[in-house]
């Protein structure tokens, strides 16, 4: 596993394997290689290099990715520590520029 590791076990990836029907997007679209393909169906390799974008859950077409985007980034953490909140930097409401 090459890559930049943002925090240890703390990525909020989730991939219901019932759900999913080979079709490669995550594979396609995730810029780290976080996923692969074994059995014709996606598996998650390298969960720890997920930077939370939600690239992979907008493009499945099966809605089995789920990832809460923005929950692993620095500002998020940052903000949830200083505010007394959940770590996010709300990168999915209208208007955001975090990340």
């Amino acid at each position: 596993m090459n890559g930049l590791v943002y925090l240890k076990n703390v990525v909020t990836l989730e991939l219901d394997p019932e759900k999913c029907n080979g079709c490669r997007m995550c594979i396609i679209v995730c810029p780290h290689a976080v996923f692969g393909i074994e059995n014709k169906q996606a598996v998650i390799l390298h969960k720890d290099l997920c930077m939370e974008c939600g690239a992979c859950m907008k493009n499945c077409p099966e809605n089995a990715i789920s990832v809460r985007s923005g929950v692993g980034c620095a500002a998020g953490i940052i903000n949830g520590i200083l505010k007394g909140t959940e770590p996010t930097c709300d990168c999915s409401g209208p208007g955001s520029t975090c990340c």
